[in-house]
């Protein structure tokens, strides 16, 4: 299969085909995406992931046969190079914590604007992460309605491990982490997957949530 390396590959996941079409003609106007394909349930979009190796995938997560966020947990695992964004209707927390638990690298509503799709495309292309303001508005709420849920898994935590999870939740890059603890980059992948281990999390934007959420991004020298 032929790749253009300099365009970012689209997978398009939607049960309502207008909303498809509609994101593959805005898309289709920016010279750095490439949409390879659509899909318009859970079961197509993990067929289609794992044949068209997308960059990234936009992910519905209300569908029929398959909903997004199990297609999501088997894409991630059968194509882990591909990242999903989550780009749906519902801000509520039970479509919210667990796409993010089945490994969306963000989590975005569909009033989303087209600059900031294309920023969070991006964004996630890169490896990092976006929320949209809603859902960060959300995350803050919880945090401020009272303590952290669990406090055992931080007990397992270094004081580095808890410097470096700091740094992740204010949405440091490795390299950022590095020179603000005066690491190298290697350590901090060492560090950083030591953690994931202990705190039986997926990727770096599960942990961010979750630091954010018990209380973890509050802990350490940072």
């Amino acid at each position: 299969m032929n790749r253009d390396e300099s365009r970012i590959r689209v997978l398009i996941v939607d049960d309502h085909q207008v909303v498809r079409q509609g994101l593959r003609t805005f898309l289709e106007l920016h010279g750095g995406i490439e949409v390879v394909g659509e899909a318009g349930d859970g079961q197509a979009a993990l067929a289609k992931a794992c044949q068209l190796e997308p960059d990234v995938v936009l992910m519905d997560l209300v569908m029929p046969d398959m909903d997004g966020i199990e297609a999501t947990r088997r894409i991630r695992a059968s194509a882990p190079r591909t990242k999903v964004i989550a780009l749906t209707s519902f801000a509520e927390d039970d479509k919210l914590f667990p796409a993010i638990q089945a490994g969306a690298a963000s989590y975005l509503l569909k009033d989303v604007s087209p600059d900031e799709l294309v920023a969070s495309i991006q964004a996630v292309h890169r490896g990092e992460a976006r929320l949209h303001p809603d859902i960060a508005r959300r995350l803050m709420q919880q945090i401020a309605q009272g303590p952290p849920e669990s406090e055992s898994a931080a007990g397992d935590l270094t004081r580095r491990e808890l410097e470096v999870v700091k740094l992740i939740a204010r949405g440091c890059s490795n390299s950022q982490i590095a020179r603000e603890l005066v690491i190298s980059e290697g350590t901090v992948k060492t560090h950083v997957s030591n953690i994931l281990g202990k705190l039986g999390l997926g990727d770096r934007t599960q942990l961010a949530i979750y630091a954010i959420k018990t209380g973890l991004a509050g802990e350490g020298k940072p």
